[in-house]
């Protein structure tokens, strides 16, 4: 099968990333590449990578995506099981990751990665509505119906992730996004949002098939 042929079968495959989730990511950059079609992922090799220094938080949101990714008809693979944890940037060699992946026979690689924690604060101001003062019956009714509603503070934290899909056979970037995500509670759960939220606009988009 000729090189060009190849490259769109794996530009599917966060397509098998589809969950269930609550709807509060948002994306605040999209790309992918304009030569790319829409296919099928199933069957493919795909290795799942978390960027992160922290070694337990790494293993449990690359387990978590190659789960996904499992689940939806690929082969999942976790990162860190092939590819350790570097203790320092001397010792990240491109070339020996490539190799490595190439040993599994990855056909892509998803990558994620999280660029922002940032925390929002709205406040609602309080309600309290004109009197009337038609009697005491009227008012009774009236008073209890429009009581004074005092204003509250909110905190609400958003974690940003880029997420990216390389195409390995001709080591091609495929799909690139920002995303938003509102309060996740938890690291799998902002994990499966961010995986489904990407899947559903990269179908939108033209690039997965629905």
């Amino acid at each position: 099968m000729p090189a060009h042929a190849r490259v769109p079968i794996v530009t599917s495959v966060v397509l098998l990333l589809l969950v269930a989730c609550a709807n509060t990511t948002t994306f605040t950059s999209t790309w992918k590449a304009p030569d790319v079609a829409a296919v099928s992922p199933v069957g493919k090799t795909i290795v799942a990578l978390f960027l992160t220094r922290e070694e337990g938080t790494r293993r449990a949101a690359e387990d978590q995506m190659a789960a996904d990714l499992t689940a939806h008809g690929a082969h999942g693979i976790a990162g860190y099981t092939i590819l350790p944890t570097p203790p320092d940037l001397e010792h990240l060699n491109s070339d020996a990751v490539r190799a490595k992946l190439k040993e599994v026979g990855a056909n892509a690689v998803v990558m994620m990665r999280v660029v922002g924690k940032d925390q929002r604060v709205t406040y609602t101001a309080g309600y309290v509505a004109p009197g009337y003062y038609g009697g005491v019956g009227p008012y009774w009714g009236y008073g209890w119906g429009t009581a004074y509603q005092p204003g509250y503070l909110q905190t609400d934290t958003e974690v940003s992730v880029e997420t990216l899909v390389y195409g390995l056979t001709s080591d091609k970037l495929l799909w690139a996004s920002t995303s938003r995500t509102t309060n996740p509670p938890s690291l799998n759960s902002l994990i499966s949002e961010v995986a489904g939220a990407t899947a559903r606009e990269m179908s939108n988009q033209g690039l997965l098939a629905k």
